[in-house]
């Protein structure tokens, strides 16, 4: 094929591809001029995810009549005009791509009137070709409407995610640049409901109440100053240090709020959302040895710099910068978290369900202060119930002598545990508990006792054998909830007051979409008010957790399932209900208790591995030992 030179409307569609990826990324565009042009007021409208139509109408200074056809043309921008300016952007945009992108590969109309005009303007266009344009009355500002996106690019259409998940990233990134820009009013509305919405009073802890609700919103510590307004406050500096014109401020949240992943650490540079694994790990080292294994931070942090210390010409998206010197940038946010997290340690209470992140060493997850009790918190007696109760959430028949003697209740229909064969039947010693290992079951174990509270130590036919009592419980756990959703038997548990749930927007689109799925597992949840849910009741098994607790943690799994390696969302939503109502590492059990573990893990199908993968025992032969003891 010979080399030509590419159609402009085919180059177009191509640059369109590395601008325009998905809805979201329209919406972030269109609102970023927005903030740019002066708005004190945008409302966003979307339709079916974006896919049908999105709609930005802002009360900024609005477009020039003569210069609206211009504005859509590749590479033309009102925000540079050198090279130098390059080098210290103070605009969220500035390529001049984002209109000619969106045009080229949808239906677009835009009707705008500037300061001192009388009248607006109207003009519409279809893949990037103007087809009309006309005067007509508007009030100042500029309202663009998108319809059919990608409607000549059916590559791009056909690898969208569902509605839901684009609903969820537009919904995470509005709400976003509203924590940013606390004195804009923002008003979201998907599908002619009301998604989110400010007040746009200055207050950007009267935005973090929209965002995570009154109660998380009320506990968020300030880091640097107290001034509520970012570009106000002071900055967290050494005061043996040359002065820095580098502020970190913002709102961490005490240790006693955390969640299951970092997408609630949010990070602005100079008024922009950015992405950097550099800066979210400093907030998360902030938090070290305060928080749980596995538990990550919620925070908002504003670092306002000097423009030419920072290069935010890197991607398209305009979402990863470059620092200058980001080994400062590193210490001074995790300094100013620190600093105030461990200032407000000490006199804080600890939230209910949620006493371990303050009370314990680092390492221990989960694991109740020793204090409180022998066999673990007053208030979390879910395990030990599991324990003593192991077919739920399914049926189970009593046995007259309960398990091996023990007074337990044995599952209906569960596999006998096969005991092992003679030594030598099939080799050594070593060899034949090799094979056993290798198949389904577990032999027949007699305990010996607990170390650290976290692993049993039992004999097996051949050798010792060491077991996580939390991931062998989440085993049982797991086998017996698939045992009753495969017949559609999973008992469950209302709540006597119900508990409510606050999330933020992108989360409550997505528990919207998996309410179903929800329900199927045991779970009762209602709406009750804007982005906020009310647990009615939960599946038996997790009855004596703490039910806010548990979907939060549901919802933070469910962020996560972009990945299409990973498993569907009943699966998933069943290992977390499980995980859950498990027993904890720390937590001591008496030897009964230990034995009815060890009696359910020896009838699981799968006994070797948690669900999650993680070994739940590991053996070691009478000649291995032998062996380490120097024995011939």
């Amino acid at each position: 094929m010979p080399i030509q030179v590419l159609s402009e409307q085919l180059a177009s569609q191509i640059a369109a591809g590395e601008v325009i990826e998905r809805p979201a990324s329209a919406v972030k565009e269109l609102v970023e001029n927005a903030i740019d042009a002066g708005a004190r007021t945008i409302n966003i409208d979307i339709r079916e995810g974006g896919r049908k139509a999105i709609q930005i109408a802002d009360d900024g200074h609005g477009i020039p009549a003569d210069e609206v056809a211009t504005a859509f043309r590749r590479h033309a921008t009102s925000k540079l005009t050198s090279s130098e300016q390059l080098e210290a952007i103070s605009t969220l945009g500035f390529r001049g791509e984002a209109l000619a992108a969106i045009s080229a590969v949808s239906h677009v109309t835009i009707v705008s009137r500037s300061h001192g005009e009388t009248s607006g303007i109207r003009l519409q266009m279809s893949g990037g070709e103007i087809s009309a344009q006309d005067q007509v009355g508007a009030p100042q500002g500029t309202v663009i409407s998108i319809e059919n996106l990608f409607f000549n690019v059916p590559a791009r259409l056909k690898f969208l995610k569902t509605v839901a998940t684009e609903k969820r990233l537009i919904d995470e990134f509005v709400t976003k640049y509203a924590m940013a820009y606390p004195a804009i009013r923002f008003r979201l509305v998907h599908d002619g409901r009301i998604s989110f919405q400010t007040t746009g009073s200055g207050s950007l802890r009267d935005v973090l109440v929209s965002v995570y609700g009154t109660e998380i919103a009320r506990e968020l510590l300030p880091v640097g100053a107290t001034s509520d307004s970012p570009a106000t406050d002071l900055p967290i500096t050494d005061p043996l240090a040359a002065p820095s014109p580098i502020t970190i401020t913002g709102y961490a949240a005490p240790p006693s709020i955390h969640r299951a992943n970092r997408n609630h650490i949010t990070l602005f540079v100079n008024g922009r959302w950015i992405k950097d694994k550099n800066v979210t790990y400093a907030v998360v080292q902030a938090y070290h040895t305060l928080l749980p294994i596995g538990r990550y931070p919620l925070a908002v942090v504003f670092i306002d710099m000097p423009l030419n210390e920072v290069d935010v010409n890197v991607h398209p998206t305009k979402t990863e910068v470059r620092f200058t010197n980001a080994g400062q940038i590193f210490g001074k946010v995790q300094k100013a978290v620190r600093q105030t997290i461990i200032a407000d340690t000490p006199v804080r209470s600890i939230r209910p369900g949620h006493f371990e992140s303050l009370t314990q060493p680092s390492g221990w997850e989960g694991r109740p202060n020793q204090a409180f009790s022998r066999t673990g918190s007053e208030g979390d007696k879910s395990w030990e119930y599991a324990l003593r109760h192991p077919q739920e959430p399914g049926r189970f028949e009593p046995d007259p002598q309960g398990q091996m003697g023990l007074g337990l209740p044995r599952y209906a229909n569960a596999p006998q545990p096969i005991i092992g064969q003679d030594a030598g039947a099939n080799g050594g010693p070593a060899t034949q508990m090799q094979n056993e290992l290798a198949g389904d079951k577990l032999p027949i174990m007699r305990v010996i006792g607990q170390v650290g509270s976290s692993y049993i130590i039992t004999e097996g036919p051949e050798g010792m054998f060491m077991i996580d009592q939390h991931a062998a419980h989440e085993r049982v756990q797991y086998e017996n909830f698939m045992a009753a959703h495969a017949r559609q038997e999973i008992p469950s548990q209302g709540l006597v007051a119900g508990a409510a749930v606050h999330l933020s927007p992108d989360q409550a689109t997505l528990l919207e979409s998996n309410i179903a799925a929800l329900g199927d597992l045991g779970f009762s949840i209602e709406p009750f008010g804007p982005n906020a849910y009310m647990v009615r009741s939960v599946p038996a098994v997790v009855a004596h957790q703490d039910p806010t607790r548990v979907v939060l943690d549901i919802i933070a799994d469910l962020e996560r399932g972009d990945n299409p390696m990973q498993q569907k969302v009943e699966d998933k939503i069943i290992r977390r209900v499980c995980k859950t109502a498990s027993i904890k590492a720390g937590q001591t059990l008496s030897r009964q208790e230990m034995e009815s573990l060890i009696q359910q893990l020896e009838q699981c199908q799968n006994p070797h591995t948690c669900p999650h993968g993680r070994p739940t025992l590991i053996f070691l032969s009478v000649e291995q030992l032998a062996r380490e003891f120097g024995r011939p």
